[in-house]
């Protein structure tokens, strides 16, 4: 089965926030569609004011967007605003982040079959 067809809602109201599993504490996900077959998703990322830990590198593609705050990407010493937008194949590395005021982004992952 592919992700459900969802009509327009208000995300604020509709599904629950979960602490993301394996992350630090404090970071938070709202899951809004998810394809059961793949494991593809698409989800919100909420981040309290926090330093993270990991050089992240995915074995999907990765598609993010900054609705809130701002990521500061230690490495590359770029920091990312609202608005901002990356678009991540498989194998690219990004992170860690300082996020001194907290973040939330809009997220889409993609696993190929």
């Amino acid at each position: 089965m592919a992700k459900p067809e969802l009509e327009l809602f208000d995300t604020e109201l509709q599904g629950e926030w979960r602490q993301v599993e394996g992350a630090q504490k404090g970071i938070m996900e709202k899951i809004l569609s998810l394809d059961s077959e793949t494991g593809s998703y698409t989800r919100l990322l909420k981040f309290p004011p926090i330093e993270t830990e990991e050089l992240l590198v995915h074995d999907f593609w990765e598609e993010v967007y900054v609705i809130e705050g701002s990521l500061h990407d230690i490495n590359k010493n770029e920091t990312y605003l609202e608005g901002y937008y990356a678009c991540r194949p498989p194998g690219m590395k990004h992170g860690p982040y300082k996020i001194p005021y907290g973040c939330k982004t809009l997220e889409i992952r993609t696993f190929e079959k």
